[in-house]
């Protein structure tokens, strides 16, 4: 069963080190988008983009060879593949001889591409520093506001409010507050969001109290921007939405979704933390 509880989450693990496709364990997204009232078509077109800081593998003499990864998997596909399985998946590439870079992008687009149940763009980098710069989310931070907080979860969509007589604006609003839980293992991911939108203002500070009651929710990344993305649009009404959340690394992956009622898919700027 594609379910959180028969993954390899919160199991003690073999870390093998040779090629098994079989490792990556996909979950369907269904189930939680239809607890939040997403169904098809979908509200919002969307990637979740990934970025792998530890893929190695043996060139066809046997020397290692490291690089960064990048993959983008379509908000539309049918699953989304859990992380621990991704890096175990990503491991077993260690000690396999590849014949050349061409053939391993190959193999992760087949292979990712058919866990997620639709194509999956892979693009390998140089692991120097170079081209890999540190940038902040565009907009305007909001932690800074002085607020009393007690409420850490479950998310409250009403906080969300928006100025509806009031004139139209366009605006991104950035927190670094955001966090929540693995729903199996209950540890920490913590995040950055970027809600980017033109209508009515939204008032940051409700929108900060809606980040902070992520703090205790347990459900995987992913799913926390659908909601926010849900939940913003149907408490503030925008013409136009994005909500981009960027993660920290566990595992040496990061996973950063991105949801928007435009079809143009994001960038992938690297935050300080990240």
């Amino acid at each position: 069963m594609s379910t959180p509880e028969h993954s390899p989450l919160g199991k003690t693990t073999v870390y093998a080190d040779r090629y098994d496709p079989s490792q990556l364990f996909p979950i369907p997204r269904t189930a939680k988008r239809e607890e939040i009232g997403v169904a098809a078509p979908l509200p919002f077109h969307g990637v979740d983009v990934w970025n792998a800081y530890e893929l190695s593998w043996l060139d066809a003499r046997g020397k290692p060879v490291v690089a960064l990864a990048e993959f983008r998997v379509p908000a539309d596909s049918p699953n989304i593949i859990e992380s621990k399985s991704f890096k175990l998946y990503l491991n077993g590439f260690s000690q396999e001889r590849v014949a050349d870079v061409d053939t391993l992008v190959a193999t992760l687009v087949r292979d990712l591409s058919a866990a997620a149940g639709a194509p999956v763009e892979v693009i390998l980098s140089d692991a120097r520093a170079r081209g890999h710069a540190v940038i902040d989310l565009e907009g305007q931070l909001i932690d800074e506001l002085v607020l009393e907080i007690d409420d850490y979860g479950p998310p409250r969509a009403d906080y969300l409010r928006a100025d509806a007589g009031g004139p139209v604006v366009e605006q991104a609003l950035v927190s670094n507050l955001l966090r929540s839980n693995c729903p199996v293992t209950g540890q920490p991911d913590w995040g950055s969001v970027q809600i980017r939108y033109r209508g009515a203002a939204i008032d940051p500070a409700g929108l900060l109290r809606y980040l902070v009651s992520f703090r205790n929710h347990n459900e995987f990344h992913e799913q926390c921007v659908e909601r926010i993305f849900v939940d913003v649009m149907q408490r503030c009404r925008p013409e136009q939405l994005s909500v981009y959340a960027r993660y920290t690394r566990r595992g040496g992956l990061d996973i950063n979704p991105y949801r928007s009622t435009s079809a143009e898919m994001p960038g992938n700027p690297r935050g300080a933390r990240q």
